[in-house]
């Protein structure tokens, strides 16, 4: 967290930013401590003074903010981690802001500060040319993003795998923005066992993964994304995603399915929790209305 759906809620949530121009940036110091950056904040800061806010992308879960000066084209790669938030709305804590980016548009007074705002300090900042965007953001790092991921692509990257479909589902180089929460739902909608292993799926269900996976990130994006537990996160304007009310197994374990009834088992793979419907997720697989 966050997944597909909340980064690309938070870079909707800016874009109204582009074009702007970029009278400073700071790291403010504070007694947490600092997240990772390359290169170093101060280097950050000079590169980034005087120049235009051209683009914001989103490659899986991480944005691209596409920063142009006189002389160069570079990109800031934010990725939020477990508690990144982009806000242009006042921050929950001032102790967790990490990068502040001051904008304004010509001709305007009003100032805009982009805020990035990180409460476990695992999100990482980085400043690169068209070359690191590609280390960082290139095929080679992510897959098909699963908005739009095919069955073809899905397969080609899991089909032969002998990992549990759920477990394959999290790696970024098979699709990329599909965390635990997302995996989980499409599973669910899909009617596949998340123990199954991944090359004893057959062709129609790798078709129905991956329509589920883009019907669910599509639908999840529509919603803002998934506000869970103490909602820590939230939309750029402070406003909690609604998707969470749509969870159909994620984090119900012991209610019932929405579908049967059957109480919702959690069980853990790679480290991570994992919910189904012992009844309604077979090992090959069926759609769930």
């Amino acid at each position: 967290m966050p997944e597909l759906p909340e980064v690309e809620t938070m870079r909707r949530g800016i874009l109204h930013l582009v074009g702007s121009r970029i009278s400073r940036a700071e790291f403010p110091s504070g007694p947490k401590r600092p997240i990772s950056t390359t290169p170093a904040p101060a280097a950050i800061v000079a590169a980034l003074q005087g120049g235009r806010l051209a683009a914001v992308e989103r490659f899986g879960k991480r944005l691209a903010l596409e920063i142009i000066s006189s002389t160069r084209r570079r990109w800031l790669v934010i990725e939020p981690r477990m508690t990144g938030l982009m806000l242009v709305a006042s921050p929950p804590t001032a102790d967790h802001v990490r990068l502040i980016i001051h904008l304004h548009r010509a001709g305007e007074r009003r100032r805009q500060p982009l805020v990035f705002w990180d409460q476990r300090g695992l999100g990482t900042v980085r400043l690169v040319d068209a070359h690191g965007l590609e280390r960082a953001c290139g095929r080679a790092i992510l897959g098909p993003d699963g908005l739009a991921v095919t069955a073809d692509e899905i397969a080609a990257g899991l089909a032969r795998s002998r990992r549990a479909i759920k477990v394959a589902l999290l790696d970024q180089r098979a699709v990329a923005g599909i965390g635990n929460i997302y995996a989980a739902e499409i599973l669910f909608r899909t009617g596949l066992d998340p123990r199954t292993a991944c090359h004893r799926l057959s062709r129609q269900a790798w078709t129905r993964l991956a329509a589920a996976t883009r019907t669910v990130l599509a639908e999840a994006v529509r919603l803002e994304g998934s506000s869970i537990g103490d909602e820590l996160y939230q939309t750029p304007t402070r406003r909690p995603g609604r998707f969470q009310h749509r969870h159909r197994v994620y984090g119900r374990a012991g209610q019932p399915c929405p579908s049967c009834g059957t109480a919702i088992r959690r069980i853990v793979q790679a480290q991570r929790s994992t919910f189904f419907c012992p009844r309604c997720q077979s090992r090959t697989g069926r759609p769930v209305s």
